[in-house]
């Protein structure tokens, strides 16, 4: 009987190779998956030619660019900043500076409208005298002196980065100091002579998704070829790093291996030895604060909630039977976004039906907390910035659709708070009003949805509208202020509506899970239903509702228009994952078979290619016109499912539009004057098609 079990699903296992083989040979437009080849480049230019020239020359297009251009160039907006050892650091682009400074003052200054800034490293500069493309990627600087610090420079965007050793002191790379070649790299100190370093080493050292499984220590001055290593992970994992964390003036170092793009093994070390957390391997490491480390849960364990936070003493770890004590609970409409540390206290961040609040926790003495409110508005986005462990004041960010970001410094003590900066507001914000509504998907799951729109708006059906959503990897989408939006649709007689599909983070895993793997397609109908939604209040019809999304959202979206053609007359679909046979088999797309599934398992395959949009096409069918961007230099998700998407539409003689920025890695621009015309183009086009 075993043998025949065994015969069996070697059987269908050789049968689903044969038919993804089969997939592959029958698929003629394999060839625009080779991203830098001559004839795909050739392809990729003649695309871009003939939609430039469409889209550019409507009138409205030069006025818009340079609007949005001049929006992004505001010199009063906010310069955003981490502190580090007395100095408030930040990056800023500019038109003089378009890959930007990294620059430092002093908080007194920062308080200033104007503060005065001191350059510390001048990315246009290095990359004029490089002559590189260079795109500043982050600096990671070594605890508690912050002297010197690992930088990371990306080649037009990539998520491949060199890291090079920097002194902020002397404003300068350091003379043999540590320097590692272009790879999907993690670094961290371990102390002032040593790093951890996850990397390419060569041969067999990356994971099936394209990143480091095995993490060394390397020394200052040495080759990375001397570097020892200290942890390997599996071939099938995502990836392998390690990490210094900090806590009342302890190192602990840890290492983090993830099993799978929501699984994970983790150590930490003492000694020579690794000792592995005693906890579920979906659960989410937090941080330390006081000698207590801080999980969330993913799935209900011992006792303890599907997404609660618990917390137990980092000493105990490797004991067999840890003494968890829950710290925050989530409920029906409030879920756990975030936790920052400051000196006493733990400040947590929640969303209470996609509404964020702020609570701050502090210690009593019978092992209790003693919960406050810090009491912001309580209808947008809130964001708390700049903690630190050694103090109780920090930032906290604050906007919602109609009103510009502004920054506020709260006292530690008395949680009151001071405004330091803010944006300036780029439309008249009373002309507007922003409202949450919910539609009932298909099964009566409640979707909550935000529709911003001019006061007084009149429900016949013919208001240009742009829908927006998500959908995927956990990802919350909340209210949030765009002066683009505003100046170049809002004040255009535009709707925008941004909807809480499932498949994001907006109720906590539970939200995220509903819509997974199998049940993938329960985000498509959530976003179906408010569609519907729409058209049944009569604030739009499909020849006026256009929809947008990128990345998992370029999924939905180009699922949605399969599924549907006939809900939609407009389409941006940007950097997305459309050929859903092979997305394991490209850059980093094997890391997310853990949220869609792996297509080479028969089961799986049956579910994912009802939705997969490279294979939901037909000619039999009348699509929107679909306008397509992407960019050569995106090595997480390939240039090559918009490409074959795009050339698979054109021989079965659909009208389409296609840009593929040569730079510009998952973002799609790699500056703000690249930004400011995919935006443009995106604006004219659905002009063009809604009005």
């Amino acid at each position: 009987m075993k043998k025949n079990i065994s015969r069996i699903a070697s059987i269908v296992s050789l049968s689903v190779l044969s038919a993804n083989t089969l997939a592959v040979q029958s698929d003629p437009f394999l060839w625009l998956e080779e991203v830098e080849g001559e004839k795909a480049l050739q392809w990729v230019s003649k695309q871009n030619d003939a939609s430039l020239k469409y889209l550019k020359n409507n009138s409205a297009y030069q006025n818009i660019y340079e609007n949005t251009l001049s929006i992004l160039h505001d010199k009063s907006r906010i310069p955003y900043a981490n502190e580090r050892a007395g100095y408030y650091y930040n990056f800023w682009q500019n038109e003089h500076n378009p890959r930007g400074l990294y620059r430092r003052t002093t908080l007194e200054e920062y308080k200033k409208a104007e503060p005065k800034w001191e350059t510390v490293l001048d990315i246009d500069a290095l990359a004029k005298a490089e002559s590189e493309n260079w795109v500043y990627k982050g600096m990671q600087c070594h605890y508690p002196k912050y002297q010197r610090c690992l930088v990371s420079l990306s080649r037009g965007g990539a998520d491949a980065v060199v890291v090079r050793e920097f002194d902020v002191t002397t404003k300068s790379f350091v003379k043999d100091g540590f320097n590692l070649p272009e790879a999907k790299t993690y670094v961290s100190w371990l102390d002032d002579k040593s790093i951890f370093v996850s990397t390419d080493f060569g041969e067999g050292s990356l994971s099936d998704s394209g990143y480091p499984r095995i993490v060394k220590v390397l020394q200052r001055g040495k080759s990375l070829d001397a570097a020892k290593t200290i942890y390997t992970g599996e071939k099938s994992s995502v990836s392998a790093s390690a990490f210094t964390a900090y806590d009342n003036g302890t190192q602990y170092q840890l290492i983090y291996e993830s099993t799978s793009f929501y699984t994970n093994n983790m150590f930490l070390l003492k000694g020579d030895k690794q000792v592995k957390f005693n906890v579920p391997n979906d659960a989410d490491y937090i941080g330390l604060n006081n000698g207590k480390f801080f999980i969330q849960l993913k799935t209900a364990w011992q006792g303890f909630a599907q997404a609660e936070v618990i917390y137990a003493d980092i000493n105990d770890v490797g004991k067999e039977h840890i003494s968890f004590k829950s710290f925050i609970k989530p409920t029906e409409t409030r879920s756990i976004e975030a936790l920052d540390f400051t000196k006493s206290a733990i400040l947590v961040t929640v969303l209470d039906d996609v509404k964020n609040k702020v609570y701050r926790y502090l210690p009593k003495a019978d092992g209790q907390w003693h919960v406050d409110h810090v009491k912001f508005p309580e209808t947008g986005s809130l964001s708390v910035l700049n903690t630190d462990p050694d103090r109780d004041d920090f930032f906290v960010n604050y906007s919602d659709f109609l009103s510009p970001s502004s920054l506020y410094l709260v006292n530690g003590t008395s949680l009151e708070f001071t405004k330091l900066k803010g944006n300036r507001s780029h439309f008249d914000a009373n002309q507007y009003v922003a409202k949450q509504k919910f539609t009932t998907s298909k099964d009566g799951t409640q979707i909550p949805y935000f529709i911003v729109h001019k006061k007084g708006l009149k429900l016949n059906g013919k208001n240009p509208t742009l829908l927006y959503a998500y959908g995927g990897f956990e990802a919350s989408m909340l209210p949030y202020y765009s002066a683009t939006l505003g100046n170049n649709w809002l004040e255009k007689d535009g709707v925008y509506v941004l909807a809480n599909i499932r498949g994001g983070g907006e109720y906590g895993p539970r939200w995220h899970q509903a819509a997974m793997k199998q049940n993938r397609h329960k985000a498509f109908e959530d976003f179906e239903a408010v569609a519907e939604q729409l058209i049944t209040d009569k604030v739009t019809e499909p020849k006026h509702l256009g929809i947008k999304g990128g990345s998992n959202g370029g999924l939905l979206v180009g699922a949605a228009f399969t599924r549907r053609p006939d809900l939609y007359n407009a389409v941006i679909c940007q950097v997305p994952l459309l050929d859903m046979q092979r997305f394991n088999k490209l850059l980093a797309g094997a890391s997310w078979m853990g949220e869609y599934g792996n297509p080479d398992n028969a089961d799986e395959w049956q579910y994912i290619k009802t939705y997969s949009p490279y294979h939901n096409l037909s000619k039999d069918k009348q699509y929107p016109q679909v306008f397509f961007t992407t960019s050569t230099r995106d090595d997480r998700v390939h240039p090559g499912h918009a490409r074959k998407m795009v050339a698979k539409m054109k021989d079965m003689g659909f009208d389409v539009l296609y840009f593929e920025n040569m730079e510009g890695g998952h973002a799609g621009a790699a500056n703000k004057e690249q930004y400011a015309m995919v935006s443009s183009l995106e604006y004219v086009y659905l002009m063009n098609r809604l009005r």
